[in-house]
Order: structure tokens, then sequence, then C-alpha cells
């Protein structure tokens, strides 16, 4: 029996730590594609090389081309340029629809039963893009993000209550950046409510410093962005799917009727099985929480109304 196939396209920082934690956890074999020559090939050759070290039996190739792409069951696509210091996400909206409608096209056209992940910024305009270029059901279309904050909100609590972050799970909604949701009465440790065991100023501060994780390494960094747990949430949605687990994780989801969205991808939690999104599943929210998932929402079709101006014609 063949192994899954995953493609990644972009080799950067996101992408070949992407493909770090797939190879590491066997999930299928690995192409690496990017459009600088070399640059995937020696990547996925340093990672094959590292496998009889870590004992993981996967094949890897990097490419400039996509024909070895064909017959994926998953795309990861992390193209486009990344965020410098001061930069929002949705200062990069232009240069990244074009970059992604374009490696949307030809890799969506060589695998037409793959389940696309998208991890670009500004995200939610993103995967927009990417359902609109690659006419996939929109199941198979899911963006990376929910996963990321709520791995920021979750380190960030086991820090200041002084547990383990196995034992906290949390919780959030809408668009990935300064207006996300998070659900502090969704957010527990070992079962127990965190609002029993953060003041509630201290818990405002953490929500503010994960709305703002990103920009928190951008300007640590100083010349690029987050990569290691941007990666590691990508896979962990990716073992999801490819090992048909049915995880429940907060994705960036097509959502109609669901929150009363209206047909826009947004952050929900999910169900993420061999289909991609299996469910939406529907959380009950008090008038704040609605009112703060209303905003959010309003400002990703804003996004992705920009985003249809660049999209190819």
């Amino acid at each position: 029996m063949s192994r899954p196939k995953i493609t990644i396209i972009g080799a950067g920082n996101v992408g070949a730590t992407c493909a770090h934690w797939a190879a590491a956890k066997e999930l299928g074999d690995i192409v690496l594609i990017d459009i600088l020559e070399g640059v995937p090939q020696g990547k996925a050759l340093d990672l094959y090389e590292a496998s009889p070290i870590e004992g993981f039996d996967v094949n890897l190739v990097g490419g400039t081309g996509y024909e070895a792409t064909a017959g994926s069951d998953v795309i990861i696509i992390t193209s486009g340029v990344p965020r410098k210091p001061g930069m929002s996400r949705d200062q990069l909206l232009e240069t990244n629809v074009k970059i992604v409608a374009d490696v949307t096209a030809k890799a969506a056209r060589l695998s037409p039963e793959a389940v696309l992940v998208v991890v670009s910024n500004p995200l939610d305009a993103m995967v927009y893009t990417t359902h609109q270029v690659s006419g996939f059901p929109t199941r198979r279309v899911i963006g990376q993000a929910g996963v990321l904050d709520t791995a920021r909100f979750r380190s960030f609590i086991a820090a200041e209550v002084g547990c383990s972050v196995m034992d906290v799970q949390a919780m959030l909604l809408g668009g990935h950046g300064d207006d996300m949701v998070p659900l502090p009465r969704y957010t527990t440790v070992s079962g127990i409510p965190v609002t029993q065991l953060i003041a509630p100023g201290k818990l405002e501060e953490i929500v503010t410093r994960t709305r703002n994780g990103g920009a928190e390494i951008v300007n640590l960094l100083k010349t690029g962005s987050a990569y290691y747990a941007p990666g590691a949430a990508t896979i962990a949605m990716v073992e999801s799917i490819i090992r048909d687990k049915r995880r429940v994780m907060p994705c960036a989801a097509y959502c109609d009727q669901e929150y009363g969205v209206g047909g826009y991808f947004v952050g929900v939690p999910c169900v993420l099985g061999r289909n991609g999104v299996e469910k939406v599943i529907e959380l009950e929210l008090d008038e704040r929480e609605r009112q703060m998932l209303a905003a959010s929402v309003q400002h990703v079709k804003e996004l992705c109304k920009a985003a249809s101006a660049f999209l190819p014609k």
C-alpha cells in the first residue's frame, strides 16, 4: 500500500518546518516546492538524510515544477512574503493574493481530490483566494490559524498557572489577528474553568498577548516571522486529516448558516477528517462574544472584497 502524499508549497521557514514535523510523524511522502532553484531540493535532501538518525521512513523530494505533486492527498500552501516589523497581515494582501492564486492553480490541477490547507497571510483572505481559484468543495479548503492561536493562548495560560501545557484546553473564534475572539468561558485547565484560576485582569492581558502573538515574534526576530509553532499547528491539522482522527480544532472553515456568517471562511471549531472539514461545531455565545465575532467576520468580509480585486480574471 502506497503512503499518502503531502505537498508543501513554499520551502521557507514555515514550509521547511512543516516538512520536518510531517516527516518526524511519518505522515506520508513529502514533496517540497519553491520558486528558488536548489532550495527545495537541498532542504528535502537534508531532511531525508536525517531519517536514519530519527528513524522515519518517508520519501522526500524537492523541486520548482509541479509534476511530482500529482495525486497529493494534502497540499499545504505557505507561499508568500512574510511580515516585517511594523507590517500588519493586511498589508501583504495584493502581493500574496497573486502568489497564492498562481500556486493554487498549478497544484489543484494535478491533485483534484486533495485537501488544501492554507497558511499564507493574511490568512482569511488567502483561504478565500485558494477556494476561488481551485473551485474545490468548501470542505476541502481550510485555513490554519486557530490551532496556532489557541496554542499561544494555552502556552501563556500554562505559564501563568504554573501547570503543564498538556492540561490546558482553549477555544477561539473569528479571524486570524487583532480581531480574533478568544473564549475564556470555554477554556479549561484539566477541566477547571480558567476563570477560577486566573484573575480577570490578568486573563485579559493574556488574551491581548495572544492576539498580538505573531507581531511579538516578528518584532523580536526583526527579519522574519514565526515558523516553529505555525509549522507544528499546520501538521497537527494534516495528521487529523491524513489519519482520519476527527480531532476538534479551530480552523478557518467555510460557514454559511453557521454562526450567521453568510458564506465566508472564518475561524470556528471543526471536526477534521479524511474529507477535510467533516463538521462545523456551533457554540452557544453570549451577547459580548456574538458582537466580537460579528466584528471579526466583518473584517474578514472586507479583506475578501479587497482580495477579489487582485484575483486573476
